[in-house]
């Protein structure tokens, strides 16, 4: 690894300097961002149980009560802060659907968030259709999309931790940037 590479990865692991959170808040206030989270804390294990079933909840890796608690932590934080929510998009899956309708309120379905985690080959489909949706600013508060790990990596290049969120920016230009990101222990 060179030296560039030593410096990315210094900064995606050293704590945002102080005042940082504040600004990214302050950038939410103000709307037109687009939210990435990942799901919050789930039941043990990686992928989902075998046989499982898109709209059957019990087949699936739900939701702990800690996982319960960090959605509705951050919920409380985006009201705290007066951070304008409009559309909330997530994932088919339970556990991502609960993650939104506990924080947020609601949440609409979108197959775009569907995880690729143990089916890759609807990868490029799925992350160029979050590229659609980020080339412009939201008209309307800030877009929240809630879905899972490996799509976030896809996306941006970060791995988020569980309940982990990423503040988009539109560059102008096509292209987006990730701003910001704060974790459920950023969080009061």
């Amino acid at each position: 690894m060179g030296l560039v590479g030593a410096v990315l990865v210094l900064a995606l692991v050293l704590p945002a300097p102080a005042g940082a959170d504040d600004a990214l808040w302050g950038l939410l206030r103000g709307g037109g961002q687009v939210v990435v989270m990942r799901h919050a804390v789930t039941q043990p294990g990686v992928g989902d149980p075998p046989g499982f079933r898109l709209g059957d909840c019990p087949t699936q890796r739900n939701l702990t009560e800690a996982g319960r608690d960090e959605a509705r932590r951050v919920g409380a934080a985006f009201r705290s802060r007066g951070v304008p929510v409009g559309r909330v998009l997530s994932s088919r899956w339970c556990r991502c659907l609960e993650t939104a309708q506990l924080a947020f309120g609601r949440a609409e379905p979108w197959d775009a968030l569907d995880s690729i985690f143990e089916d890759r080959h609807r990868e490029r489909e799925r992350t160029e259709a979050l590229r659609q949706v980020l080339r412009a600013r939201p008209a309307d508060g800030n877009l929240v999309l809630v879905t899972h790990g490996a799509n976030i990596a896809a996306l941006t290049g970060v791995s988020p931790a569980p309940a982990e969120f990423l503040v988009l920016t539109a560059d102008g230009d096509g292209r987006f940037r990730v701003a910001g990101r704060l974790t459920p222990a950023a969080l009061p």
